[in-house]
């Protein structure tokens, strides 16, 4: 008779696999649609990738005192 044992090390590995499958399953898909929609032409402006920077207008105010 054959008996399975699974010790807190395997556990814990067990645990991070599906960790790390459930994020890299969440991050490919929100990088596919953002693929798809800027494909159809369905991306608003707050949903690009490019609204991180500083625009030129914000800058200006700042140097004119």
């Amino acid at each position: 008779m054959n008996f399975l044992y699974f010790d807190p090390g395997l556990g814990a590995m067990i645990v991070q696999a599906v960790v790390a499958a459930a994020a890299g399953v969440l991050l490919f898909s929100k990088n596919a649609m953002y693929k798809i929609k800027s494909f159809f032409g369905l991306v608003k402006k707050e949903d690009s990738y490019d609204s991180i920077d500083i625009d030129e207008k914000d800058t200006d105010t700042h140097d004119k005192s």
